[in-house]
């Protein structure tokens, strides 16, 4: 997994939901929050369906980078 910069938030897409069809929607943007912990055993903190933040693999999630106006959308229907 490629490191991320200081800049926060951070967003990933989901590109493997096979384990948890119910918790994790394929293709869907998800925040991502920073854990050194979780990324050291090659996991990923993300707010999930459930609206909590669990540890999925890192693998099944890819970053990207959005434009602030998206950012805004999404934290604020958080």
């Amino acid at each position: 997994m490629k490191k991320q910069n200081s800049r926060t938030p951070l967003f990933a897409v989901c590109v493997n939901n096979s384990e948890y069809p119910v918790s994790l929607e394929l293709h869907k943007i998800y925040r991502a929050l920073p854990d050194e912990d979780a990324a050291i055993d090659g996991d990923l903190r993300i707010i999930d369906e459930s609206g909590e933040s669990y540890l999925y693999p890192a693998e099944w999630f890819v970053f990207v980078e959005l434009p602030q106006e998206a950012e805004q959308s999404l934290l604020q229907a958080a």
